[in-house]
Protein backbone atom coordinates (compact mmCIF):
# COMPACT_ATOMS: atom_id res chain seq x y z
CA UNK A 1 0.00 0.00 0.00
CA UNK A 2 3.26 2.17 0.63
CA UNK A 3 4.13 2.67 -3.08
CA UNK A 4 0.85 2.92 -4.46
CA UNK A 5 -0.16 5.55 -2.12
CA UNK A 6 3.28 7.55 -1.76
CA UNK A 7 2.91 11.52 -3.62
CA UNK A 8 0.35 10.39 -5.03
CA UNK A 9 -3.88 11.23 -5.07
CA UNK A 10 -3.06 14.69 -3.57
CA UNK A 11 -6.15 16.80 -4.44
CA UNK A 12 -8.87 16.65 -2.52
CA UNK A 13 -11.72 17.43 -4.67
CA UNK A 14 -15.74 17.09 -4.76
CA UNK A 15 -17.00 16.64 -8.45
CA UNK A 16 -14.42 18.93 -9.78
CA UNK A 17 -15.12 20.45 -12.92
CA UNK A 18 -12.16 18.26 -14.99
CA UNK A 19 -11.74 15.48 -12.45
CA UNK A 20 -12.32 12.05 -13.66
CA UNK A 21 -13.64 10.19 -11.06
CA UNK A 22 -12.94 6.94 -13.36
CA UNK A 23 -9.33 7.33 -11.84
CA UNK A 24 -6.91 5.08 -9.96
CA UNK A 25 -7.16 6.41 -6.57
CA UNK A 26 -8.85 5.44 -2.99
CA UNK A 27 -12.04 7.10 -2.47
CA UNK A 28 -13.41 7.47 0.96
CA UNK A 29 -17.38 6.58 0.98
CA UNK A 30 -20.47 7.17 3.45
CA UNK A 31 -24.30 5.97 2.04
CA UNK A 32 -26.84 7.23 4.94
CA UNK A 33 -30.44 5.71 4.75
CA UNK A 34 -33.44 8.06 4.06
CA UNK A 35 -34.15 9.99 7.49
CA UNK A 36 -31.48 8.68 8.92
CA UNK A 37 -33.80 5.19 9.60
CA UNK A 38 -31.80 2.85 12.07
CA UNK A 39 -32.65 -0.04 8.93
CA UNK A 40 -29.05 -2.20 9.48
CA UNK A 41 -29.36 -3.26 13.23
CA UNK A 42 -28.15 -1.12 16.33
CA UNK A 43 -24.91 -0.69 18.42
CA UNK A 44 -24.30 -2.81 21.67
CA UNK A 45 -21.81 -2.16 23.72
CA UNK A 46 -19.67 -0.17 21.15
CA UNK A 47 -20.21 -2.92 18.79
CA UNK A 48 -22.25 -2.72 15.95
CA UNK A 49 -25.27 -5.81 15.58
CA UNK A 50 -26.56 -6.56 12.65
CA UNK A 51 -29.63 -7.27 11.06
CA UNK A 52 -30.35 -9.26 8.16
CA UNK A 53 -30.48 -5.58 6.27
CA UNK A 54 -27.61 -4.82 7.67
CA UNK A 55 -25.99 -8.37 6.72
CA UNK A 56 -26.82 -7.67 3.11
CA UNK A 57 -25.78 -3.93 2.86
CA UNK A 58 -21.95 -5.71 4.14
CA UNK A 59 -22.62 -8.61 1.23
CA UNK A 60 -23.58 -6.30 -1.28
CA UNK A 61 -20.18 -4.19 -1.04
CA UNK A 62 -18.22 -6.92 -0.97
CA UNK A 63 -19.06 -8.65 -3.94
CA UNK A 64 -18.78 -5.29 -6.10
CA UNK A 65 -15.54 -6.43 -6.88
CA UNK A 66 -16.49 -9.71 -8.39
CA UNK A 67 -19.42 -8.10 -10.43
CA UNK A 68 -16.51 -5.22 -11.95
CA UNK A 69 -13.84 -7.27 -12.28
CA UNK A 70 -12.58 -5.33 -15.24
CA UNK A 71 -12.51 -2.33 -12.97
CA UNK A 72 -9.24 -3.58 -10.66
CA UNK A 73 -11.73 -2.99 -7.59
CA UNK A 74 -10.31 -3.19 -3.89
CA UNK A 75 -12.24 -2.81 -0.87
CA UNK A 76 -10.30 -1.43 1.66
CA UNK A 77 -11.86 -0.74 5.47
CA UNK A 78 -15.91 -0.90 5.88
CA UNK A 79 -18.21 -0.43 8.24
CA UNK A 80 -22.30 -1.28 8.31
CA UNK A 81 -24.06 1.34 11.32
CA UNK A 82 -27.48 1.25 12.34
CA UNK A 83 -28.14 4.14 9.25
CA UNK A 84 -25.47 4.43 6.99
CA UNK A 85 -22.01 3.11 5.30
CA UNK A 86 -18.77 4.20 5.79
CA UNK A 87 -16.08 2.39 3.16
CA UNK A 88 -13.03 3.03 1.60
CA UNK A 89 -12.96 1.89 -2.49
CA UNK A 90 -9.70 1.56 -4.47
CA UNK A 91 -9.53 1.87 -8.22
CA UNK A 92 -6.87 0.25 -9.41
CA UNK A 93 -5.54 1.15 -13.37
CA UNK A 94 -7.66 -0.08 -15.52
CA UNK A 95 -8.61 -0.29 -19.05
CA UNK A 96 -10.77 2.12 -18.61
CA UNK A 97 -8.51 4.73 -16.52
CA UNK A 98 -5.26 3.80 -18.72
CA UNK A 99 -3.65 7.98 -19.31
CA UNK A 100 -6.03 9.72 -17.11
CA UNK A 101 -5.11 12.15 -15.37
CA UNK A 102 -6.21 13.73 -11.87
CA UNK A 103 -7.27 17.27 -11.11
CA UNK A 104 -4.68 19.41 -10.37
CA UNK A 105 -6.58 22.85 -10.42
CA UNK A 106 -7.95 24.68 -7.34
CA UNK A 107 -5.24 22.34 -4.70
CA UNK A 108 -5.15 26.01 -3.03
CA UNK A 109 -8.67 26.04 -2.47
CA UNK A 110 -9.12 22.19 -0.47
CA UNK A 111 -8.61 23.32 2.97
CA UNK A 112 -11.22 26.31 2.19
CA UNK A 113 -13.72 24.12 0.26
CA UNK A 114 -13.53 20.94 3.09
CA UNK A 115 -16.08 19.94 4.96
CA UNK A 116 -15.00 18.15 8.56
CA UNK A 117 -16.91 16.20 10.78
CA UNK A 118 -15.97 17.76 14.08
CA UNK A 119 -16.40 15.12 16.03
CA UNK A 120 -13.56 12.79 14.72
CA UNK A 121 -11.58 15.18 12.60
CA UNK A 122 -12.34 13.16 9.60
CA UNK A 123 -12.63 15.03 5.99
CA UNK A 124 -15.99 14.05 3.67
CA UNK A 125 -17.33 16.09 0.77
CA UNK A 126 -21.00 15.85 -0.06
CA UNK A 127 -21.76 13.86 -2.87
CA UNK A 128 -24.33 15.27 -5.38
CA UNK A 129 -27.60 13.48 -6.64
CA UNK A 130 -26.87 10.25 -8.48
CA UNK A 131 -29.09 11.31 -11.03
CA UNK A 132 -27.71 14.69 -11.86
CA UNK A 133 -24.17 15.11 -11.68
CA UNK A 134 -24.46 16.20 -15.57
CA UNK A 135 -21.34 18.40 -15.54
CA UNK A 136 -19.73 15.22 -14.27
CA UNK A 137 -21.28 12.69 -17.05
CA UNK A 138 -20.91 15.04 -19.99
CA UNK A 139 -16.76 15.21 -19.45
CA UNK A 140 -15.95 10.81 -19.23
CA UNK A 141 -17.21 8.33 -20.43
CA UNK A 142 -18.09 5.27 -20.17
CA UNK A 143 -20.07 6.28 -17.58
CA UNK A 144 -20.31 2.06 -16.50
CA UNK A 145 -16.48 2.67 -15.50
CA UNK A 146 -16.50 5.07 -12.81
CA UNK A 147 -17.40 5.62 -8.67
CA UNK A 148 -20.60 6.86 -9.33
CA UNK A 149 -21.73 3.76 -11.52
CA UNK A 150 -20.17 1.54 -8.17
CA UNK A 151 -22.10 3.51 -5.69
CA UNK A 152 -25.21 3.61 -8.33
CA UNK A 153 -25.02 -0.36 -8.59
CA UNK A 154 -24.52 -0.70 -4.59
CA UNK A 155 -27.44 1.37 -3.68
CA UNK A 156 -29.47 -0.29 -6.14
CA UNK A 157 -28.74 -3.84 -5.30
CA UNK A 158 -29.37 -3.37 -1.78
CA UNK A 159 -32.27 -1.60 -2.40
CA UNK A 160 -34.18 -4.23 -4.22
CA UNK A 161 -32.79 -7.09 -2.00
CA UNK A 162 -33.90 -5.40 0.89
CA UNK A 163 -37.39 -4.23 0.10
CA UNK A 164 -38.30 -7.92 0.13
CA UNK A 165 -38.01 -7.71 3.97
CA UNK A 166 -38.71 -4.01 4.49
CA UNK A 167 -40.72 -2.67 1.83
CA UNK A 168 -40.09 0.92 2.73
CA UNK A 169 -36.46 0.94 2.99
CA UNK A 170 -34.80 3.53 1.45
CA UNK A 171 -31.15 5.34 1.17
CA UNK A 172 -30.52 9.35 0.46
CA UNK A 173 -30.68 9.90 -2.86
CA UNK A 174 -26.73 11.52 -2.62
CA UNK A 175 -23.79 10.38 -1.23
CA UNK A 176 -20.55 11.65 0.57
CA UNK A 177 -17.32 10.93 -1.21
CA UNK A 178 -13.68 12.02 -0.41
CA UNK A 179 -10.55 11.32 -2.82
CA UNK A 180 -7.99 10.58 -0.11
CA UNK A 181 -4.77 12.42 -0.67
CA UNK A 182 -1.99 10.27 0.82
CA UNK A 183 -1.24 7.10 2.81
CA UNK A 184 -1.35 9.34 5.89
CA UNK A 185 -5.01 10.08 5.43
CA UNK A 186 -5.87 6.59 3.86
CA UNK A 187 -4.66 5.29 7.76
CA UNK A 188 -6.52 7.73 9.69
CA UNK A 189 -9.85 7.27 7.99
CA UNK A 190 -9.35 3.20 8.35
CA UNK A 191 -9.12 4.28 12.35
CA UNK A 192 -11.84 6.38 11.85
CA UNK A 193 -14.22 3.66 10.01
CA UNK A 194 -12.88 1.07 12.86
CA UNK A 195 -13.41 2.73 15.24
CA UNK A 196 -16.69 4.24 14.21
CA UNK A 197 -19.23 1.81 16.43
CA UNK A 198 -17.40 2.98 19.38
CA UNK A 199 -17.98 6.60 18.91
CA UNK A 200 -21.94 6.47 17.92
CA UNK A 201 -22.91 8.33 20.73
CA UNK A 202 -21.26 11.04 19.13
CA UNK A 203 -21.93 10.32 15.74
CA UNK A 204 -23.52 13.11 13.71
CA UNK A 205 -25.70 10.77 12.21
CA UNK A 206 -27.28 9.37 15.21
CA UNK A 207 -30.83 10.60 15.14
CA UNK A 208 -30.53 10.81 19.23
CA UNK A 209 -28.75 13.35 19.23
Amino acid sequence: MTEKFRNKHRIASHRLSGYDYASDGAYFITIVTRHREHFFGEITGGEMVLNELGEMARDEWFKTPGIRPDMNLTMDEFVVMPNHIHGIIIIGKNKFNRGHKMAISRINNDRNNDCRDAMHGVSTRHGLNDKNDNNYKNKFAPQRKNLSSIIRGYKSAVTRKSRRIRPDFAWQPNYYDRVIRNERELNRIRAYIINNPQMWERDRNNRGL
